[in-house]
C-alpha cells in the first residue's frame, strides 16, 4: 500500500497537472486505499489547502449611510446616527454592535480633526435609543476626548431616556434634519412632551409643542417650546414658551421663581426678593407685556373673557 504522504503528493500534482489527473486516476494502488483514493476535481478544489493559496474575496464596501459619522459644525462636531427606517428598508442596516464596532475603528484608526474635549451633538434622528446604548456612546466619546452634550431625536422614548441621563434635549418632529423651522400660522403643534424627571442645571430641553415637566426646573437649565410649558414643580430655570412667535402661549408653575421668562418675542425676569406663597401661577402675555397671575384668578378671567365673547369656555389655558 502506498503510505498516505505519498498518495497526497500525487494528488497534489494530479491538482496541477491534467495528464497526471487521468494518470493517476486510473492507478490501482490509489483505488485500493481508501485513504489514498485519487479524489476528483472538485474534491480537490475544496481541499483546505488548495483554497489557501486562493486569492481572498473582497468584502463588499460599506455604505457610509449605515455608519455613525461626526461633522464639523463650527464649535461643536455633531454625531449623525443612520437613518432608521430608510436603511432598513434598503437592507443595509447594521445591528447595534456592529455599528459601534465600525465607529471605534474609525475613531482609533484615523488622525483627529478636534481639540480635547470638543462637545458632540448626537442627531439620534428617529433611532429608538436607551440609556444603556447612550451611555456606552458617551464612552466610546469620552476614550476619544469628546464629550457629548446634547441629544437631537424624533423618538419620545429616546428624548425621555436621554433627559434622564442629563443631556440637554431638542425634541424635533418625524424629520431627517437637526434645523427645525416653525410652523406656519394654523399648523398643528407636535404632540405634547411629558418628562417625568427633575432638570438638572446645564440642561436644555427643545420641542415643537407643549412641555410637560413632571418634576423641578433647577437654576441653569432650560425649556424651549412652540406651545405651553408646564412645570407640575418648582421652575427656577429659564422658560421660552411660543418660541415660534405665538404670543397666546403660557408658562405655568407650582412655584414660579425662574430666571428668565420668555414668551415669543417678549422677555421677563422674576422680582426679586424673597419669595411669597406657594401658589401656582400663570405667564401670560397681557396688555403691558408678560404678566404673571394667581393660576385660580388667570382661570376665572380666562373663562370670563371666553363667555363675554359668546363662545364655548374652552379647556386650555
Amino acid at each position: 500500500m502506498v503510505p498516505d504522504d505519498s498518495a497526497f503528493l500525487a494528488v497534489t500534482e494530479a491538482a496541477t497537472d491534467p495528464d497526471l489527473t487521468s494518470a493517476n486516476a486510473s492507478t490501482p494502488a490509489f483505488s485500493d486505499s481508501p485513504e489514498a483514493a485519487a479524489p476528483t476535481n472538485s474534491e480537490v478544489s475544496d481541499s483546505p489547502e488548495v483554497e489557501a493559496d486562493a486569492a481572498p474575496v473582497p468584502a463588499p464596501p460599506i455604505d457610509p449611510r449605515t455608519q455613525l459619522r461626526l461633522r464639523n459644525d463650527g464649535d461643536h462636531l455633531v454625531l449623525l446616527m443612520p437613518n432608521g427606517p430608510q436603511v432598513e428598508a434598503e437592507g443595509g442596516a447594521l445591528s447595534w454592535g456592529e455599528l459601534l464596532q465600525h465607529f471605534k475603528q474609525r475613531l482609533n484608526g484615523s488622525e483627529p480633526f478636534w481639540q480635547p474635549n470638543t462637545v458632540v451633538h448626537l442627531a439620534a434622528r428617529d433611532r429608538l435609543l436607551d440609556a444603556r446604548q447612550l451611555q456606552t456612546l458617551e464612552e466610546i466619546l469620552t476614550a476619544a476626548q469628546l464629550t457629548l452634550k446634547r441629544v437631537a431625536t424624533s423618538r419620545r422614548q429616546t428624548a425621555m431616556a436621554a433627559v434622564a441621563a442629563g443631556y440637554s434635549v431638542d425634541q424635533l418632529a418625524a424629520e431627517d434634519t437637526l434645523v427645525q423651522s416653525p410652523p406656519a400660522p394654523g399648523q398643528p403643534l407636535a404632540e405634547p412632551l411629558y418628562l417625568q424627571t427633575t432638570l438638572r442645571g446645564g440642561v436644555e430641553i427643545r420641542h415643537p409643542g407643549t412641555i410637560v415637566v413632571l418634576g423641578d426646573v433647577n437654576p441653569g437649565s432650560s425649556l424651549v417650546a412652540e406651545g405651553d410649558i408646564l412645570v407640575w414643580g418648582r421652575l427656577r430655570g429659564m422658560a421660552h414658551a411660543g418660541s415660534g412667535g405665538d404670543r397666546s402661549r403660557c408658562i405655568m408653575a407650582l412655584q414660579m421663581h425662574p430666571t428668565q421668562l420668555r414668551l415669543a418675542d417678549l422677555v421677563a425676569r422674576a422680582p426679586d426678593g424673597p419669595i411669597g406663597d406657594y401658589l401656582p401661577e400663570v405667564a401670560y402675555v397681557g396688555n403691558n407685556g408678560i404678566r404673571i397671575a394667581q393660576a385660580q384668578a388667570f382661570a376665572r378671567q380666562n373663562f370670563n373673557a371666553t363667555l363675554e365673547q359668546g363662545a364655548q369656555p374652552t379647556d386650555g389655558f
